[in-house]
């Protein structure tokens, strides 16, 4: 049985791109696009997936955010990260909800047809050369909710949004966004987003 693809991306040329490699490298033809958070999860009611190919920022928001959702309700779902985020601050988060296959977007193409291989023939993931956990990154540290938080913060948005958005009180942001500050010694929104910019954390 063919795997049936879900693709989650919000630029448009990324997945027309691993579409086609999908199809004419790989051989995989059942594969569906969706570009937000809601779109994603209006289509898994649709039909049954066997993989998701997942960026970590979508058009409507963090992927992060509905992740421990899609788990708890498609639990055999296999779902990979391909992102321009770095491997190393999410990496942690993810093993949570059993999400072992990450690959960066600035990735040589042969690598990428690799990975997708072996992911989509449920093989174990394997470390691309010269990937580095990067311990000196001031983010690693941060949990899932403080990455969800923190990607609203690199948007501009104040407290008050970003408890709207995350369904979260005021004070709860503030809390999150004090850990933030705390943990990556930042010592407000302007160095926190020149650390980011260092570090490649993309909002």
């Amino acid at each position: 049985m063919q795997p049936v693809i879900l693709l989650a991306d919000d630029h448009s040329m990324i997945r027309k791109g691993l579409k086609s490699s999908f199809q004419f490298d790989l051989g995989y033809t059942n594969v569906t696009e969706v570009n937000s958070c809601n779109e994603l999860m209006s289509q898994l009611k649709k039909k049954p997936y066997t993989h998701l190919i997942l960026d970590i920022n979508l058009s409507d928001g963090s992927s992060l955010e509905i992740l421990p959702n899609i788990r708890r309700l498609y639990p055999q779902l296999q779902i990979a990260v391909l992102t321009m985020q770095p491997a190393a601050v999410f990496r942690n988060v993810l093993k949570q909800y059993g999400v072992f296959h990450f690959l960066h977007k600035a990735a040589p193409e042969e690598d990428t047809t690799r990975m997708l291989s072996q992911f989509l023939q449920n093989q174990q993931p394997v470390r691309q050369a010269g990937e580095s956990e990067g311990s000196s990154n001031p983010f690693l540290g941060l949990s899932s909710r403080e990455l969800e938080v923190l990607h609203y913060l690199l948007k501009g948005s104040g407290t008050n949004e970003i408890g709207e958005k995350l369904n979260l009180k005021q004070n709860t942001i503030s809390t999150f966004k004090t850990r933030i500050f705390e943990k990556t010694g930042a010592r407000n929104l302007q160095e926190l987003a020149e650390l980011a910019n260092v570090y490649k954390i993309r909002s």
